[in-house]
């Protein structure tokens, strides 16, 4: 329990981040009436992968308890290594990582409450914004945890910190976008629920 992030300090970097990214990024949010009450309970937020700030950024309009996956390097990388922990992330290996430590991890999560972010592409876009392919994680969880998944399309911020990027561009407009919540069964595999996840997200791809 040591790792749990408190929800004040995710509102803190919460209200930091849109203070900074509104007036830098013109950041935007639609759909956001579809993202479920707080007392309904977890979530699996999935969302395509552009930038180093998608975390933070998606769970702005969101006064959740959140998790989230982070390229384990990260973490020994100075002052962002303490700061992204703080705000409760937790490492796994690069591009995907289906180790039973990752896996109990997120269930542990989700049973105490907290919504895991997850970006199902395990990398970041690259600059034309083309999708990469989704991995089942994020199924595989939502099915095994009993949870809906929140779908979370990211538009624009491929021209802000791609990969190839050392620092971000300044003055793009990003737009995040909030799906219906897909409450996901039995009737068909975590691969199938994974093309329907992804056709979802890619709905809004610019």
């Amino acid at each position: 329990m040591k790792d749990r992030p408190p929800i004040l300090l995710q509102d803190l970097a919460r209200i930091a981040a849109w203070l900074i990214s509104k007036p830098l990024w013109f950041l935007r949010f639609e759909g956001v009436g579809n993202i479920p009450p707080r007392q309904s309970g977890p979530l699996v937020i999935a969302a395509n992968h552009q930038t180093y700030i998608d975390p933070v950024w998606i769970c702005i309009p969101m006064r959740r308890r959140f998790r989230f996956m982070a390229f384990e390097k990260a973490f020994g990388w100075p002052i962002v290594g303490s700061l992204i922990r703080q705000l409760g992330a937790f490492p796994v290996k690069h591009p995907v990582d289906h180790s039973p430590r990752v896996f109990k991890e997120t269930l542990c999560s989700l049973k105490d409450g907290y919504s895991i972010v997850v970006f199902p592409e395990g990398a970041r876009e690259f600059a034309d914004g083309a999708f990469f392919d989704f991995k089942t994680g994020a199924a595989v969880i939502a099915q095994r945890a009993g949870v809906p998944i929140l779908p979370v399309t990211i538009s624009g911020a491929n021209r802000v910190w791609p990969q190839g990027r050392k620092w971000p561009g300044l003055f793009r407009r990003v737009t995040i976008t909030y799906h219906s919540p897909l409450h996901l069964n039995d009737s068909k595999s975590a691969e199938e629920w994974t093309a329907v996840l992804r056709a979802i997200i890619r709905l809004d791809e610019s």
